[in-house]
């Protein structure tokens, strides 16, 4: 009996290699804030009945199974400005969410911006308190940083089950010094080689506190080509499971355009998963003028457009067989109650709720079709005694993800078998 199980659990595993376990959820780094400034989140429907936690709402309600949550090194010193625009996430803030997403059984993606305010393709500030230009002085303060702050993650209950070692990084990160361009040309003082040794040293510390995270290297899409150019110039020089795309249809164009890249990329790096870790359309206009109109991309500005659009690109993910992960960013934004004293100074439009209402919109239910698909065979195993068979270090869920020994109620997999928490 104890070799057929074991043989269950190798074609069960076998399975899950196959049909890769998938994730969707958003970027709700600024939940809590909202959260201080009183706003009301509601349910869907007409009841009007206000969630008490967002979190396990979109775990039991919307059915996502992941969160992604931004990290500063020192979000005081960011600028007055940057702070309204809602540049708060220290390490204490990050471990308090990272906590509650984990034990709403939901995986828990880590950005590490290293940085004070936001980093992207036009921003990559050095902390103040990394006063350096030196290379080395400055990778050691990365790994110190790293690993400082995930063993006190792992510490306080919100252990990351990936990690991002920068934010939007198609131009290096670290600026001067780090800056370059995807092609691996300097820029100024910065070279392609500084950035990787802060990648590798970032990753390091990564690997040695949590060796089960998967490592997410982040671009974004405004050029195309910049993105399969990035990672064609990385190579493997540095460590890494997933290559994590932004993509606004405003921005990066229609869906044709991923299409393409997404497709160029399981091409070249077929030993690596794909993400979209950051993604967005609004129900109306924005307040600046994107690159790309609702016209030339096929969408209406309204809560069915936002669903077409969100069903649309689940559809193409759907036919790149790499693509485990869909992240919706910012889908909290909400001022409903909390106009007199604002969270934000400016509302983000493709938000998942309505900001007068304090409602979720539709598409927020629809992501949940991106995984809904996914099936890893799991449920053919049978059930086990957890008082009496034996325990090993190797627990999984449902979803056939590797998790940390689990201390949240629940039905898991351990040694072959399914293993009932209490």
């Amino acid at each position: 009996m104890k070799k057929l199980l074991s043989l269950l659990f190798a074609f069960v595993a076998l399975s899950v290699c196959a049909n890769a376990q998938k994730y969707v959820g958003g970027d709700i780094s600024l939940l809590p804030t909202y959260e201080e400034h009183g706003v009301h989140y509601l349910g869907y429907g007409g009841n009007n009945e206000q969630v008490q936690d967002p979190v396990k709402y979109f775990a039991d309600s919307a059915k996502w199974n992941a969160e992604r949550v931004r990290l500063f090194v020192n979000p005081a010193n960011a600028s007055s400005e940057d702070k309204n625009e809602g540049v708060h996430q220290d390490l204490d803030y990050v471990t308090r969410l990272g906590k509650r997403i984990k034990d709403a059984g939901q995986a828990f993606m880590l950005d590490f911006h290293y940085s004070d305010t936001w980093t992207d393709p036009g921003q990559h500030a050095t902390p103040m308190s990394w006063n350096s230009t030196n290379p080395d002085v400055l990778a050691d303060s990365v790994y110190e940083y790293t690993k400082r702050c995930l063993q006190h993650l792992v510490a306080n209950g919100a252990k990351p089950d990936f990690i991002q070692p920068g934010n939007e990084i198609t131009y290096g990160m670290l600026w001067p010094t780090g800056h370059c361009y995807p092609s691996g040309a300097n820029y100024g003082i910065g070279t392609f080689a500084n950035f990787v040794k802060y990648l590798k040293s970032g990753i390091r510390a990564c690997k040695e506190v949590c060796p089960d995270a998967k490592i997410v290297i982040q671009t974004e899409m405004s050029r195309s080509t910049n993105v399969t150019t990035f990672y064609n110039t990385l190579g493997s020089q540095v460590d890494y499971d997933v290559i994590g795309l932004s993509y606004y249809p405003d921005w990066h164009g229609p869906l044709t355009t991923l299409d393409g890249v997404l497709s160029t990329l399981e091409s070249q790096h077929s030993d690596k998963e794909i993400m979209i870790v950051e993604t967005g359309y609004e129900p109306k206009w924005q307040l600046d003028k994107p690159t790309y109109t609702p016209s030339q991309l096929g969408w209406a500005l309204s809560e069915d457009g936002q669903k077409q659009f969100t069903a649309d690109l689940i559809n193409e993910l759907n036919k790149h067989s790499k693509v485990t992960g869909l992240f919706w960013w910012l889908p909290e934004d909400n001022e409903f109650w909390a106009d007199r004293n604002p969270a934000r100074s400016t509302w983000w439009n493709a938000s998942l709720y309505t900001q007068n209402t304090g409602k979720p919109l539709a598409a927020m239910f629809e992501l949940r079709r991106f995984i809904e698909s996914n099936t890893t065979g799991i449920n053919n195993i049978k059930g086990g005694n957890a008082k009496s068979d034996k325990v090993d270090d190797k627990w999984f869920n449902l979803q056939g993800q590797r998790i940390s020994k689990p201390t949240v109620k629940g039905l898991y997999i351990n040694g072959g078998k399914k293993v009932v928490v209490k």
